[in-house]
């Protein structure tokens, strides 16, 4: 079993790289048949004479693969993930089938819980880019972790 990590291994300004992972016009359009059924994300012919000029992922589907990614990487060992809150969710360039995605996971902030002396809230800011190098994603994650026992 993989290291448990506490929020007193972490440090601000450490980071995570995630991925790659390569979105599929399969995949594409197998998720968003059942989580986001709308014509760019599953209709090819409509997707083509529209804005985007062809299909696209939605951007849940994009959160959904890079959330899988954290959970698969363990940067926290067996330590479980406890999501409090997000924030600042952009999606900032349409994700296209072929793009290969990766992940910058960096902490930001670390806050001790002053009425629960055995956790506190871990604060990352996560950057998602394409083969280009160009943001596609990004948003900032807050998250419960546990204190070393004593």
């Amino acid at each position: 079993m993989p290291k448990s990590v506490f929020l007193d291994d972490l440090q601000v300004g450490q980071s995570w790289q995630g991925g790659p992972i390569t979105m599929t016009e399969a995949d594409i359009i197998r998720f968003a048949s059942e989580y986001d059924p709308q014509p760019m994300h599953i209709d090819t012919d409509a997707a083509a004479s529209g804005r985007f000029g062809g299909i696209i992922a939605s951007g849940w589907h994009v959160a959904a693969v890079v959330m899988r990614d954290f959970v698969e990487k363990a940067p926290f060992g067996d330590t479980p993930l406890l999501g409090l809150q997000i924030d600042d969710l952009q999606w900032r360039l349409a994700v296209r089938p072929g793009d290969v995605l990766r992940i910058t996971r960096e902490i930001v902030d670390i806050t001790r819980s002053k009425s629960k002396p055995d956790r506190g809230v871990l604060t990352m800011r996560m950057t998602v880019a394409n083969q280009d190098d160009a943001v596609v994603m990004s948003f900032v994650n807050l998250m419960q972790m546990p204190v070393r026992p004593r």
